[in-house]
């Protein structure tokens, strides 16, 4: 019996043995022919690949031959030509160098030695090189990805929040339709508890510590109301409805604030109103001797350096002569003549006079006392189209009669109220007008924040103004201007001015204002000054670049945005402040702070 067993697991181990070796040893067998056979099929592969190219290649020039196709020019390399390419725009981010393959067998041994040499030395510099320029745009590149990520993780529980509130509203709107005023009233009580926990809040930093408690509950209730309300069409129009009613009150909301600014651009703030009214109450309270400026024997001196501002704002005119007297080499050789109104002649002249611009002349018109401009302008001015004043007051067309305003000048430079002098603006004179009567910065270039083009303004669907002007003409810009006012009398430029001031009566040719009028009255009588002289855009929202601002002989307030409203720009008002004395007791008694 123990025989019989013995002889069993002998018989057991002698299979199991059999059973393990004999697959073992096959398989191995199969290998070795596999590996054989594809190591020869894989070279065979490679063969073919690397002449398969080449095949193609060659069929292709067969064809475009055949085809009568022109050939591509042949390039001759030179010996010298040699260099190996470095390729960086593989698309795994790897870089690979190809061998020049223009070495010539005829070369010398160690010359060949040599510049093989020479160009494993560059190789391995271009592939350092690129390495290190690989992986800095790996580390940037990641860099921003991580950059971006974080950015989409800011803020993503107050977008939560305001997504669950338009949700909300919208529900508001079904349940209203369907008289469901219980879900009514849970949903309106969960949009105040989380328009409150919201509130002001920007980021996720800024909510409150209930605006997570609030948003479980809202998402409940939403949940509740999507089970109530599954009509995803329905959903969809309200949604569609709600975004139209709020794109209509966008645009109602920006044309309302348009029109405001517009309006707060044209008024007086109360304390400029009350700067006026003081003044002119203390000008009449002074003896008539009292009234006279010194120096007004310069007045008429050709000699001089004379510039004309027409205004009716006292602070403004201030700043305007402190600044461009405060940068003047020669003071004592500036004339400035202001012209207002007749309403503002008092308060004006009070303040020169108890603000005198040092050793400089100035003198204070009325434009009431240009008797001959009522008869040669008159009621023509009414006719003007528009209401705004800027545009409709005399002063604002006062400019274009400067030789009959001087008849004693050869030469004059124009400021507008709302530009500040930084530079000495007497070399003006010195400059060549080449025959020309108008000098002054051209606004054609594009993308400047005082780019203007003629077709903006002027009407060229008109057949004589098309005829007339050309459209792509570089325009210019008032607000510093320099006259060279014998050219003008010459060429009887105001006589111009009055003829296509009686055509834009007659049909509309241009915009309202001085601007389009200024364009064809001197269109090719301008000669274009450096840019530096004048630097525009800083009534604007675009604005203009500081490093054009510090290096501008003028910046001009241009636009509504005015350096003395609140609505201006506070990055640019402190060039305006710094030239007004805050501390002067008028401007404290109305309350006139930075």
């Amino acid at each position: 019996m123990k025989q019989i067993r013995r002889c069993t697991r002998i018989f057991i181990l002698c299979f199991l043995s059999v059973s393990v070796f004999v697959p073992i040893f096959l398989l191995t067998n199969v290998l070795k022919n596999f590996d054989s056979r594809a190591s020869e099929g894989f070279i065979g592969d490679l063969s073919s690949i690397k002449y398969r190219t080449d095949t193609i290649k060659l069929h292709a020039i067969e064809k475009e031959g055949g085809e009568s196709l022109k050939e591509p020019p042949e390039v001759v390399y030179k010996d010298s030509d040699f260099s190996s390419v470095v390729d960086r725009g593989s698309s795994d981010g790897t870089i690979t160098s190809v061998q020049s393959k223009n070495a010539k067998s005829s070369m010398g041994t160690s010359q060949g030695m040599k510049q093989d040499s020479q160009s494993t030395q560059w190789e391995q510099r271009s592939l350092t090189f690129g390495q290190e320029e690989l992986s800095k745009q790996m580390t940037l590149q990641y860099n921003q990805k991580l950059q971006s990520q974080s950015r989409r993780l800011l803020d993503v529980k107050l977008k939560e929040a305001k997504d669950q509130l338009i949700r909300a509203k919208v529900y508001v709107r079904f349940a209203l339709m369907a008289s469901n005023s219980h879900l009514v009233k849970e949903l309106k009580l969960r949009i105040k508890e989380l328009e409150r926990a919201v509130g002001d809040s920007r980021k996720d930093s800024d909510l409150s510590n209930s605006a997570s408690k609030r948003m479980k509950a809202m998402e409940a209730t939403l949940s509740k109301a999507s089970r109530v309300y599954s009509d995803c069409p329905a959903m969809a129009k309200k949604l569609r409805a709600m975004t139209y009613s709020a794109e209509e009150q966008v645009r109602a909301q920006r044309r309302e604030s348009k029109f405001l600014v517009q309006l707060t651009g044209r008024t007086t703030p109360k304390g400029h109103h009350c700067l006026s009214m003081r003044l002119t109450a203390e000008f009449f309270a002074l003896q008539p001797e009292e009234r006279q400026f010194p120096n007004q024997q310069r007045l008429h001196d050709p000699e001089l350096y004379h510039f004309a501002v027409f205004s009716d704002h006292v602070l403004a005119c201030g700043v305007v002569v402190s600044s461009t007297v405060s940068t003047s080499r020669e003071p004592e050789k500036i004339v400035f003549h202001v012209v207002t109104d007749s309403l503002n002649l008092p308060a004006m002249s009070l303040w020169f006079l108890l603000n005198p611009p040092g050793n400089a002349t100035i003198q204070i018109q009325s434009i009431d006392n240009f008797k001959w401009l009522t008869t040669m302008y008159g009621a023509a001015l009414q006719k003007e189209n528009s209401h705004d004043p800027r545009y409709t007051s005399a002063l604002n067309h006062l400019r274009f009669y400067l030789p009959d305003i001087f008849p004693m000048l050869n030469k004059i430079v124009l400021l507008d109220h709302d530009v500040v002098v930084q530079r000495d603006l007497t070399e003006l004179w010195s400059i060549n007008m080449n025959g020309k009567v108008n000098g002054a910065v051209e606004t054609c270039q594009v993308g400047e924040p005082s780019f203007r083009r003629m077709d903006m303004f002027v009407n060229f669907s008109d057949p004589m103004v098309a005829r007339t002007f050309d459209r792509e003409a570089c325009t210019w810009a008032f607000g510093m201007n320099v006259f060279d006012l014998q050219e003008w009398r010459r060429k009887n430029l105001t006589k111009v001015y009055h003829k296509y001031l009686q055509l834009g009566y007659k049909r509309p040719l241009w915009m309202a204002g001085s601007l389009p009028l200024g364009w064809v009255t001197f269109y090719n009588h301008t000669v274009g000054l450096d840019r530096t002289w004048h630097v525009l855009g800083l009534g604007y929202e675009p604005g203009a670049k500081e490093t054009d601002i510090e290096q501008a002989a003028v910046i001009h307030f241009d636009g509504v945005l005015k350096p003395w409203l609140d609505i201006g720009l506070e990055k640019y008002k402190d060039y305006w402040r710094r030239h007004v004395n805050y501390d002067h007791s008028y401007l404290q008694q109305c309350n006139i702070q930075r």
